[in-house]
């Protein structure tokens, strides 16, 4: 097993900051995990991934390929994450709909999705293929793929193509 664990330190400082990875842990190559990150017991995480700093990623999370999961997001044991997802700072995913509940549901989050910062996330939903839950959305429910979300509670707002739309317009303005 590989463990590729990045920590920037600061100039003239003399401590680096500690992350802790579990020895349980599966990790691919080329992953970056920043100050202060937790990595649980029997985790998998795929090639090219980032995990921002304060993140904790907990025991049994599976995490794909070419993921970028930003700064103190929260994801609990049997969360799902598929391949070419980003997961914005401070994003809270749960799975304990009753707690403490002794049963537990895993969220599905499929492949290229984009989750906004702040947003929380319900257990038990699967976040389709494509989908964008726009920053501070709170997703009570599944969202199919190819769609943006927001909300309190998240709700269809239009579709993807008009989102990569307003991407382009957006990457364009001087």
């Amino acid at each position: 097993m590989k463990v590729y664990v990045t920590i920037m330190p600061e100039k003239n400082h003399e401590t680096s900051p500690i992350n802790f990875v579990s020895p349980n842990a599966s990790i691919g190559n080329n992953v970056k995990i920043w100050h202060f990150a937790y990595v649980g017991n029997d985790t998998i995480i795929g090639n090219n991934v980032m995990i921002g700093s304060l993140t904790h990623v907990d025991y049994g999370v599976k995490i794909g390929n070419n993921c970028r999961i930003e700064g103190s997001v929260y994801i609990p044991p049997l969360t799902e994450i598929g391949n070419n997802v980003f997961i914005g700072p401070g994003t809270t995913f749960t799975n304990d709909p009753y707690p403490m509940s002794k049963k537990m549901v895993g969220v599905i989050v499929e492949d290229g999705a984009i989750i906004g910062g702040r947003s929380v996330i319900k257990p038990g939903v699967t976040i389709g293929r494509n989908s964008v839950i726009a920053m501070a959305s709170v997703v009570t429910k599944d969202v199919p793929p190819n769609v943006v979300v927001m909300g309190h509670p998240a709700q269809i707002k239009y579709d993807r193509s008009q989102y990569d739309q307003k991407k382009i317009n957006w990457e364009s303005m001087n």
